[in-house]
């Protein structure tokens, strides 16, 4: 059969007069095996393919269209809102380096408009730069010989400010701490001599930093307002899952950055790593704690997300999925049953 010929008559066919897609598909279809003299049970697969797709093309084209226009809607609005979140930090920044100006006559003053200009800012787009200057800046002010001290209350900081206003799922925190060490390890190798002391202070003060912002998160959970209940149980099975394991997400990264540096440095990074278990328990604690917290403030309420999902079952795609589920295993018994047939009348003719 011309399956193009079938498309093209299928789609002069399929009209929009009738008022129902079954009263659609069932003209279409009628008219379609009577120019054609025949039945659908006589069409093979690539026949009934066509039909199917054409008509499928036919009845969606419409909502078809408007999905387009709407994805263009939206790549636009990505576009904007871009550009704007671009203008907004600019903004910021100018207005930042103005107050700095003005208070540059008290250091006191300075310090505390930094801890500002930490919480006002959007610190991922620029962390790795953050951590370069904050290193470097260390090592070239060093008088005694000793940057730990400084460099990790620093990283601790742009940690905690990074980590603190969103989720606390894996990938966010796993991709923050990545970019940290990874900034902390390309001066490492640039300057070998200290590579240990920015190696070292670059990961506790990343610790700390994730210890205070789970800590935070802990202590807004007892206040939390029911409310934004549905914010946590939305992701209520992931961010329980791993806040069990954030010493292995610290340790992973380690690993990880570690498998991408040089031999030196891969050997300091391997060595503080099986140095700092000990430290992480402090982690684990905290982190274990908060799960904990949160499961007894939570998990009702996850329970009843859980319960009204079940009840979505009823849903439209829910019964389609099932009787797709059903045909499937339709499908599957009578591919069988064909194929014992086949078999058994094999043995026959032997």
């Amino acid at each position: 059969m011309d399956l193009e010929k079938l498309e093209s008559d299928l789609k002069s066919l399929y009209s929009h007069k009738y008022k129902t897609t079954k009263e659609r598909v069932s003209h279409s279809l009628n008219e379609l095996t009577q120019s054609l003299d025949t039945t659908v049970d006589k069409m093979d697969l690539d026949t009934i393919k066509t039909v199917a797709t054409t008509i499928l093309d036919a009845e969606t084209q419409t909502q078809y269209g408007i999905l387009q226009q709407l994805q263009e809607q939206k790549e636009q609005i990505q576009r904007a809102i871009e550009k704007q979140s671009e203008l907004l930090q600019d903004s910021k920044y100018t207005v930042f380096s103005v107050l700095e100006e003005e208070l540059n006559s008290s250091d006191n003053a300075l310090s505390i408009l930094h801890q500002v200009k930490l919480q006002s800012i959007d610190l991922f787009d620029i962390l790795s730069d953050m951590v370069e200057s904050v290193i470097i800046t260390a090592l070239e002010k060093d008088n005694n010989g000793n940057i730990k001290e400084t460099t990790t209350e620093a990283i601790k900081d742009i940690t905690y400010e990074a980590i603190k206003e969103g989720s606390l799922n894996t990938v966010r925190i796993r991709k923050i701490l990545s970019t940290i060490l990874h900034s902390s390890i390309e001066i490492a190798d640039a300057t070998p001599n200290r590579a240990n002391e920015i190696l070292a202070s670059t990961l506790k003060g990343m610790r700390s930093g994730l210890l205070k912002a789970i800590d935070r998160f802990k202590q807004r959970l007892a206040f939390m307002p029911m409310e934004a209940k549905h914010i946590l149980v939305e992701d209520y099975d992931t961010i329980i899952e791993d806040l069990n394991q954030t010493d292995t997400l610290f340790s992973q990264v380690i690993i990880t950055q570690a498998s991408l540096s040089s031999r030196d440095i891969k050997t300091i990074l391997l060595d503080m790593n099986q140095n700092m278990q000990n430290d992480l328990d402090e982690l684990v604690h905290l982190s274990k704690e908060t799960a904990e917290v949160m499961k007894a403030r939570f998990s009702k309420f996850a329970k009843k997300a859980v319960t009204s999902a079940e009840g979505a079952l009823k849903s439209q795609k829910a019964q389609e999925a099932k009787r797709m589920g059903i045909q499937a295993l339709g499908a599957a018994k009578t591919a069988l049953e064909g194929a014992i047939k086949s078999a058994k009348g094999n043995i026959n003719k032997d």
